[in-house]
């Protein structure tokens, strides 16, 4: 009898302490609410192609190699950052944040065009194919920004 009442007061208080349900005061927690009240307006579609777009253009950050010649090497960084600037106000929507990141990509990206007559062959060929898989990213997320008629919009 006393394992019976033992087991329903088991029973009884477990039941009580998982149906109790306290706040969650964690970060996460806080920032989830707070991105579903930010609702960010793009359809699923645009997101897909906006994350397999942005990862790939991160990846080609992170595989970058280095070059043999410095002054490159240093617009290449400029290029790296301005990117990560451009994969960030993408994600957050912001147009003006994103336009300002995407002419500075644009001037980065012209600097190494002209400074790749001073690369040797093989450098020239890796560094063309970075750049070449780099601007196809950008345009397809480009292209697949929605464009508020009030802001203004990237240029291509």
């Amino acid at each position: 009898m006393a394992k019976l009442n033992l087991s329903f007061v088991l029973l009884l208080f477990l039941l009580s302490s998982c149906s109790v349900e306290k706040m969650n005061l964690s970060p996460i927690g806080d920032n989830a609410s707070q991105l579903s009240e930010n609702a960010i307006p793009y359809s699923f579609d645009q997101k897909k192609i906006l994350i397999v777009h942005s990862s790939e253009i991160s990846n080609l950050i992170s595989s970058f190699p280095k070059l043999r010649n410095d002054a490159v090497n240093a617009e290449v960084s400029n290029l790296k950052y301005h990117l990560k600037e451009y994969i960030i106000a993408m994600k957050s929507y912001n147009l003006t944040q994103l336009d300002s990141s995407h002419r500075k990509f644009e001037k980065s990206y012209k600097k190494l065009q002209k400074l790749r007559k001073y690369l040797n062959q093989d450098d020239d060929e890796v560094l063309n194919r970075y750049l070449v898989r780099i601007k196809t990213s950008m345009t397809l997320i480009n292209n697949n920004i929605p464009q508020d008629s009030l802001s203004t919009s990237p240029k291509n």
